[in-house]
C-alpha cells in the first residue's frame, strides 16, 4: 500500500510541475509514508508538503491543497485530509482493507513476503566463533540475530547465503592442539604441567581420550623432551604467551607435519561437530562453513595482494609489506607481509573480502560481535584498496548479552554453577524463548535477558503471549469442529464486510501492516521490528477473541470472524517463522 501512495503522490507531483505550479528544477525528496498514530487520522501520513514548501515558494497547507487535488482517483483510497501544518493523511478504503483478508488466504505462507531472487544476492557472515570450544551465550545473540536477518533479507527478495567463517589456521586452534595434546599424554601415564594459556574445559579431555582411542601411544614423547627448552609460564614467574607458544614449537617439532596435524584435527573436527550440532538444535543452519585455510590454498589472499600492489596501495617499510590503509579513512596503516614473509590476520581478511565477491555475490553483511567496532573502517578501507564498491559491504555490531535470574546478573563462571554455553541456556528456557529474546532489542543495544521471564507461562512473557494467540486460534478451530459445525474460506470472503466492530477493523490494520514491516525489518537489519509487530498483533487478536463472539456469532458473522481469525493464524505463524520460533498449535 506504501508503494501505491507513493505512485500516486509521484504522479501528483509531476502533474504539478509540468502545469509549472512547482519550479522545473525543483528535487523531488524521498516521499516518506508513515503509519498513523490514532484511526481518527487515517491509515498513514506524509509530511510531504513541508518538506516542499520552501524550495517551491509556497505555504506547507497552500501546496498540500495543491497535492490533494491534483492526487489520481484511486479505488484503495477512501479520502485524503490535511492536517496541522500540512500533513496528508489518508484513509484506505474499506475494500482495499478487507481485501488483505483475501491476499492473506491466496498467498499463505508467501504473505508478506517479496519476489523470490528480485534483489540482489547477499552473503551473510554469522557466529563464526573459533571453533575451539562450545559456543557461549554471547555466540547466541549473534547466530539468532544473524539468523533472523538473513530469513528477513529472504523474504524482502534478496537471494541469501548463510555462511560461518571457520578460523581453522589461527594460533588460537594451535593452543587448542597443545591443550589436547597434554591431555593426551597425562591420560597415557605422562604427567605434564598444563598450561596456564591453555583451554581447560572437559571437552578439551574428551578429544584427548579419542585422540588416544585411536592413535594409541603413537603420538606420546617423555615429560622431558616436551618440556626441554620451554620457558617458564606465568604462575611459575614467566610470561604464559611465550610459554604457550613455546609448547606449540616444541609439539611442531616433536611430531612432525602429518602426526601434529592429526592432532590438531581431532581438537577442530570435534568442536566442530559440536558447533553445528548446537546451531541445528537452535534452529540456525549455514549453507557454507568456509575454510581459513582455504584463502591460501585457493590463491584468495595471493591475488588480495597482488591487486593492491597493482592499484599503487602497497608499500615496503622494515622489510614488511603495508596496506596504506589511512588514505581511505582507517585509522592506521595495515601490515599485509611480515618480514618473515608471513602473512597476517589483515591478508586473511582482505582474501575473504574478495572471495565473497569473486563467488558472486553482489552484497556482503558481516555479523560481528561489539568488540570488532575497529572493523568498520578496516573492511571498507580494504574494499576500497581492492577497487570494490565499500557501500556493498555491511557491518553489524552485535551488543552482549546479560543474562539474569532471580533478579541478580548471573556471574559467566562454570566455577559458580552458573551456566555459559549456548546449549545450557536453550536446555534452561528452550529455543524458542532464547530465539525470540535474544532478538527483541536492537542489535546495537545491550540485552538484559531475564531467565525467570523467558520459562514463565503468562502474558507478562512476550513469545508465550504470541504463541499463546496461534494456539488459541487453533483451539477455536478445533471447538467449531466439536460442535459440528463447518467453515470454509469462499463464506468467510463472502461475508467479510461484516467485520465492522472497533476489534475488528483493528486487527485487520494489523494484518496489513505485516508485510510493510517485514521490508523496513529486512531494510534495516532490525528483527526487532518484526517481534515488536507480533505483539502487537497477539495483543489486537485477544481483544477481537474477548470482545467479540465467534462460534456463538450466527452463521454469516461466524464465517467472517472465522477467517479473520484464520488469517491471523497465517500471519502470526509467518512473522514466528521468521524469528525461527515454533507456531504451537496447543500450549
Amino acid at each position: 500500500m506504501k508503494d501505491h501512495l507513493r505512485e500516486l503522490l509521484a504522479q501528483a507531483l509531476l502533474d504539478l510541475r509540468r502545469h509549472g505550479r512547482l519550479p522545473a528544477d525543483l528535487t523531488l525528496p524521498e516521499i516518506l509514508l508513515e503509519r498513523s498514530k490514532t484511526p481518527e487520522h487515517g491509515d498513514y501520513a506524509t509530511n510531504l508538503a513541508l518538506l516542499l514548501a520552501r524550495p517551491a515558494g509556497l505555504k506547507p497547507r497552500d501546496l498540500a491543497q495543491a497535492i490533494l487535488d491534483t492526487l489520481p482517483r484511486s479505488q484503495h483510497v477512501a479520502k485524503v485530509e490535511i492536517a496541522g501544518p500540512g500533513f496528508l493523511n489518508f484513509h484506505i478504503s474499506q475494500a482495499c482493507r478487507l481485501a488483505t483478508l483475501r491476499r492473506i488466504f491466496e498467498l499463505g505462507e508467501a504473505y508478506g513476503r517479496g519476489e523470490p531472487g528480485s534483489l540482489e544476492s547477499v552473503t551473510v557472515e554469522f557466529v563464526s566463533a573459533n571453533p575451539n570450544g562450545p559456543l557461549h551465550v554471547g555466540h547466541g545473540r549473534g547466530a539468532a540475530y544473524g539468523a533472523t536477518v538473513a530469513n528477513l533479507l529472504e523474504a524482502a527478495g534478496h537471494t541469501v547465503q548463510r555462511e560461518y567463517y571457520v578460523n581453522d589456521a589461527g594460533r588460537q586452534m594451535d593452543i587448542l592442539a597443545v591443550s589436547v595434546w597434554i591431555r593426551y599424554h597425562e591420560l597415557a601415564g605422562v604427567a605434564l604441567r598444563f598450561p596456564d594459556n591453555g583451554y581447560k574445559g572437559e571437552y578439551v579431555v574428551e578429544i584427548a581420550r579419542r585422540l588416544r582411542a585411536k592413535a594409541g601411544d603413537a603420538l606420546k614423547r617423555s615429560a622431558l623432551e616436551v618440556m626441554d627448552g620451554v620457558p617458564p609460564d606465568e604462575s611459575q614467574g614467566g610470561d604464559k604467551e611465550a610459554h604457550v607458544d613455546a609448547l606449540i614449537a616444541r609439539a611442531k617439532a616433536l611430531l612432525g607435519e602429518a602426526d601434529y596435524r592429526q592432532v590438531f584435527e581431532a581438537g577442530l573436527a570435534w568442536c566442530l561437530a559440536d558447533i553445528k550440532d548446537d546451531l541445528k538444535a537452535f534452529g540456525v543452519v549455514h549453507d557454507t562453513f568456509f575454510s581459513e585455510r582455504s584463502l591460501m590454498t585457493d590463491g584468495y589472499v595471493q591475488r588480495a595482494i597482488d591487486t593492491l600492489q597493482a592499484n599503487g596501495h602497497l608499500y615496503e617499510r622494515d622489510g614488511a609489506l603495508w596496506f596504506r590503509a589511512t588514505t581511505f579513512g582507517d585509522d592506521k596503516d595495515r601490515v599485509v607481509r611480515r618480514e618473515n614473509g608471513v602473512t597476517t590476520y589483515f591478508a586473511s581478511d582482505l582474501g575473504y573480502l574478495l572471495s565473497k565477491f569473486e563467488r558472486g555475490f553482489e552484497r556482503a553483511l558481516y555479523i560481528f560481535g561489539a568488540d570488532h567496532h575497529g572493523y568498520i573502517a578496516r573492511l571498507k578501507a580494504a574494499a576500497q584498496g581492492l577497487g570494490l564498491d565499500p557501500s556493498k559491504i555491511d557491518i553489524e555490531l552485535v551488543q552482549f548479552a546479560i543474562l539474569y535470574r532471580g533478579g541478580e546478573r548471573v556471574q559467566m563462571s562454570t566455577r559458580a554453577g552458573s551456566f555459559v554455553t549456548l546449549r545450557e541456556l536453550r536446555e534452561e528456557v528452550g529455543s524458542d524463548a532464547a530465539r525470540f529474546f535474544y532478538v527483541m532489542r536492537g542489535n546495537d543495544q545491550h540485552l538484559d535477558f531475564d531467565l525467570d521471564l523467558a520459562k514463565r507461562q503468562s502474558n507478562e512473557n512476550p513469545v508465550y503471549y504470541i504463541q499463546y494467540a496461534h494456539a488459541r486460534i487453533c483451539s477455536l478451530f478445533r471447538q467449531l469442529a466439536e460442535k459440528g459445525y463447518s467453515w470454509n474460506r469462499s463464506a468467510a470472503e463472502a461475508a467479510r464486510s461484516r467485520l465492522v466492530e472497533t476489534q475488528e477493523s483493528a486487527l485487520v490494520t494489523e494484518l496489513m501492516r505485516f508485510p510493510e514491516v517485514v521490508q523496513a525489518a529486512a531494510q534495516h537489519r532490525a528483527p526487532q521490528l518484526v517481534a515488536t509487530y507480533l505483539r502487537e498483533l497477539a495483543a489486537s487478536f485477544h481483544a477481537f477473541y474477548n470482545a467479540q463472539p465467534i462460534l456463538g456469532a450466527e452463521e454469516e458473522l461466524r464465517h467472517a470472524r472465522l477467517g479473520l481469525a484464520a488469517a491471523t493464524r497465517q500471519v502470526l505463524a509467518n512473522g514466528l517463522g521468521l524469528l525461527g520460533v515454533s507456531a504451537p498449535e496447543s500450549m
